[in-house]
């Protein structure tokens, strides 16, 4: 097996066409480009729309990158050295954000050095999977949601996600009945509240809007409250989608355990790359529980292509690391007419731009 000669990190900035709120205009991605001593090469990266961005950086460049120089190249046994030795630093979040960038790079170096694309890699099952619509879109109005609803559909989604948890639930009621309006009886309809909710709150909602025929609850309560999620469970009329902001397999084993999870939602940077996603896929399919990645596209496609239990994938309007402007290259993966396909010849198939003035410049080297 190979090792690891050399890592380097950049740390990249990509604006969003339209602000998700008034203090997120942009995404971060902290590419990482590793060197094996036989001459492959395999790139990464760690994400975060938001915060945390300088301090996923810094543990990176001072506590991952020194302890994986020199060690074998294999993701997944690496994966399980480095977490053992970083995760007094917190079993997630940071720590597995940054894991990440390095597992996801050499993932990128085996698929390359095998001259096949990622989901051939892991073991490909399918050559296209649905994508549905989906946008950061609780502070538009009525018919700018209506309007982008009806593009999603019009697109060839036949699944569409708005967002939900205004001040009011009349407002929320009449916004999700204006849109499985516009979209009609067909499409399946999900509704996302970010956390927005307390218990309470989460129960009357889940009852008012299901007479929308709602396919999935996503996030109604913070994502750490397991005995909450647990308890809404058992009133819900509506299924529970989680998992966005969840950070290791073990929290999604302990939730899914439960009967909570309807719907399985693992961020693939947020949980520590592809070797913890795919044991959390398994974990899901072995309980029959719907699974569908949490955005990225550009991983959550290919991985989708290899993962049976994976339904559909998330295509939110102006997010995708090429509406981001942080590719050199054309996207690796495909969307259209309701459905998501890989382009990449290798590996993930991802060159990403330069480091520009318009980045941090610590980030730089």
């Amino acid at each position: 097996m190979a090792r690891i000669d050399s890592i380097r990190l950049r740390w990249l900035r990509g604006e969003l066409g339209r602000p998700w709120a008034t203090d997120v205009t942009g995404n971060h991605v902290i590419v990482v480009d590793v060197m094996l001593d036989d001459g492959t090469a395999g790139t990464g990266f760690s994400w975060t729309p938001h915060v945390g961005a300088s301090a996923v950086h810094v543990f990176l460049r001072d506590e991952l990158v020194p302890r994986a120089l020199g060690r074998s190249a294999d993701p997944e046994s690496l994966w399980v050295a480095l977490w053992e030795e970083v995760h007094e630093a917190g079993g997630g979040g940071i720590t597995s954000i940054a894991l990440a960038g390095i597992d996801i790079a050499l993932w990128d170096a085996r698929a390359r050095s095998a001259g096949r694309p990622l989901a051939d890699e892991i073991g490909l099952h399918r050559d296209e999977v649905a994508a549905y619509g989906s946008g950061i879109n609780l502070h538009y109005s009525t018919d700018e949601l209506i309007a982008q609803s009806r593009r999603f559909v019009e697109a060839g989604n036949r699944a569409v996600k708005i967002k939900v948890g205004r001040p009011s639930l009349d407002d929320d009621a009449a916004r999700v009945a204006a849109v499985r309006e516009a979209i009609g009886p067909d499409v399946a309809l999900r509704v996302d509240a970010n956390q927005r909710w307390r218990l309470e709150q989460a129960i009357i909602a889940a009852h008012a809007l299901a007479e929308y025929d709602i396919d999935w609850l996503e996030e109604p309560l913070r994502a750490d409250d397991s005995l909450g999620h647990r308890e809404l469970a058992r009133h819900s009329p509506i299924p529970l989608a989680v998992g966005e902001n969840l950070h290791t397999v073990h929290r999604f084993a302990e939730l899914i355990a439960s009967g909570t999870v309807g719907v399985a939602q693992p961020n693939v940077v947020r949980v520590g790359g592809i070797t913890p996603f795919l044991q959390i896929a398994r974990i899901a399919a072995d309980a029959g529980v719907r699974l569908a990645p949490h955005l990225l596209p550009e991983l959550s496609v290919p991985l989708a292509l290899a993962v049976p239990a994976v339904e559909s994938v998330e295509a939110v309007e102006g997010a995708s690391l090429a509406e981001l402007d942080v590719l050199a290259a054309d996207s690796p993966v495909s969307i259209g007419a309701g459905v998501a396909r890989s382009t990449a010849p290798a590996g993930l198939g991802l060159t990403f731009r330069p480091a520009t003035d318009r980045d941090p410049r610590e980030g730089l080297a």
